[in-house]
């Protein structure tokens, strides 16, 4: 048996691993990362992200390859499963709006983990071993060991790391290895997955398609350019072995394509999926953490499924970076449970509800959906979560603090306007703290978030930043590395005081910005070049 030690071990190669081996990377963080497949798995699964998690894309400096992989949709259309009748519909505008980019992007996941799978491959603080077998995972003093197999020659090894990161799916051995159950919201529905290339036009509305039938309640969308999802609730009696050929599968998808000869698809894939609604009871033990599906499985029916685990990865990939270079204690990590957690259940009981809205009732319910479905905008917070784009505020922490006077900004995600200059806030601050000010500061305060490797921004009046600090009444705002509000108010030494000293981010220099002076970020301009750094 070969042992070896590294800072971070990550079981998973999926979005969640890459997207948190790549962040520890910029900081300097070697990692190791544990994959079952020797490359992409191959099949399609979520398609779907939001313009928060699409920021995460930037920080990545991937961002430019997923424009080119991906197609923004217009919004989320209720139909009534009685004649394919519109029952409401909500428009996404398809420009950039508070996060700076389409708040709806659909997509291939092979082709986005393709992405990211180069991009670390870049990174020479990542090494990917594929054909990997993790068995378990067993505390020491100051380390965890990875046990695993090796798929190609059956030998076994282990591997010691200060930090294990679980991203090793829904059935994760990493969460089995701790211990910890999972906590079931009570949800369970099988459907059918289905993707179909076609050259032919569809003519159909270019964004989300949610069939309300209790019968048969079905989600269409384009995802590609030639590429379709369908998806369908099965029936008690149905499987995905009825539905193999383009043929069973007509009478589901003619209402979208009765114009479309069926030479003309061609069936890409067929599964089936048990939707769930579950998170993990604990998110940390010790050294090791939970992150993506191992910590949650979120119905599909919000598209927030995927996104959830990157928003995992850049919750703690940072608090990482800052507790293995000494500028935070281990009690820190606590916070990535504290905050994440009442997050994606918050957004899990969004997806359950509207499941629930698209079949439950029978007959009684589809005639309520008919009734009540124009009117559902009007409810309060709906623009905010469902159409702006802007998800529940993280819940207070170490590393989110709120004051009875400032609570309305602190765990929320910072806006991502244009600058002055024309870049976008994320392009300045990403992957470091941010102290935004109405105020100016002085010399000491200056040097203070200098010497800690952070960005000072001034903003002036008529600014949206500076109308985004006067409507949280506050004159100064902390960003943390993640793009959230760690705490806000008017008193900026002690927001300069709160500053963490990471180690500096390859994606960045030090700069500071203000009264629309010019600046420049040699790094942002040579990663995004070519999409992928």
């Amino acid at each position: 048996m070969s042992t070896a030690a590294v800072p971070v071990v990550v079981v998973g190669a999926g979005p969640s691993g890459l997207t948190a081996a790549t962040l520890l990377a910029q900081y300097g963080i070697e990692t190791v990362v544990l994959e079952r497949w020797n490359g992409v798995y191959p099949q399609p699964r979520a398609v779907h992200l939001d313009g928060e998690v699409r920021r995460i894309l930037t920080r990545l400096r991937v961002g430019t390859a997923f424009d080119a992989i991906s197609r923004p949709a217009l919004g989320l259309r209720l139909i009534d499963g009685v004649g394919r009748h519109v029952l409401a519909q909500f428009d996404r505008d398809l420009n950039p709006g508070r996060n700076g980019h389409p708040e709806a992007n659909l997509f291939d996941q092979p082709e986005l983990e393709a992405i990211l799978r180069e991009n670390a491959g870049h990174r020479s603080e990542v090494t990917i071993r594929g054909e990997v077998e993790v068995i378990g995972s067993v505390d020491e003093i100051d380390c965890v060991r990875v046990d695993y197999i090796d798929r190609r020659t059956g030998a076994r090894n282990s591997i010691r790391g200060r930090y294990l990161l679980g991203c090793d799916g829904a059935n994760s051995i990493v969460r089995t290895s701790m211990g910890v159950g999972m906590r079931d919201f009570g949800f369970r529905q099988r459907w059918l997955v289905v993707d179909v290339a076609t050259s032919a036009e569809l003519a159909q509305w270019d964004g989300i398609h949610q069939v309300s039938d209790p019968n048969r309640a079905a989600t269409f969308m384009r995802i590609g350019e030639q590429r379709y999802r369908w998806e369908f609730q099965l029936l008690p009696n149905e499987s995905a072995s009825d539905y193999q050929k383009m043929e069973d599968l007509l009478p589901l998808i003619r209402p979208w394509t009765e114009s479309v000869a069926l030479a003309d698809f061609e069936l890409l894939r067929v599964a089936e999926y048990t939707f769930c609604a579950r998170v993990a009871q604990q998110w940390r033990s010790r050294r090791t953490f939970l992150l993506g599906d191992a910590a949650h499985l979120t119905p599909p029916f919000i598209g927030q499924g995927m996104g959830a685990g990157l928003r995992d990865a850049a919750n703690l990939s940072w608090k990482l970076a800052a507790v293995l270079s000494g500028e935070l204690g281990d009690d820190a990590l606590d916070s990535y449970e504290i905050e994440r957690k009442p997050h994606a259940q918050a957004m899990i009981r969004i997806a359950m509800l509207l499941g629930a809205s698209m079949t439950a009732g029978g007959e009684i319910g589809s005639r309520a959906r008919r009734v009540f479905a124009p009117y559902v905008h009007r409810m309060p917070g709906f623009d905010r979560r469902f159409i702006n784009g802007e998800t529940p505020a993280l819940h207070h922490s170490s590393l989110v603090t709120k004051t009875a006077r400032f609570t309305s900004l602190a765990g929320r995600l910072v806006p991502n306007p244009p600058l002055p200059d024309g870049r976008r806030l994320d392009d300045l601050i990403t992957g470091r703290f941010a102290l935004i000010t109405s105020r100016t500061p002085t010399a000491a305060q200056r040097a203070m978030v200098e010497d800690r490797a952070a960005v000072l921004i001034i903003t002036n009046a008529g600014e949206e930043l500076h109308r985004w600090l006067r409507q949280g009444r506050a004159r100064a705002a902390l960003i943390r590395p993640d793009g959230t509000v760690q705490c806000a108010g008017r008193d900026l030494s002690r927001l300069c005081d709160a500053v963490v000293r990471l180690p500096v981010s390859d994606t960045c220099c030090k700069v500071v910005y203000r009264d629309r002076c010019s600046w420049s970020d040699g790094a942002h301009d040579a990663a995004e070049a070519g999409g992928i750094r």
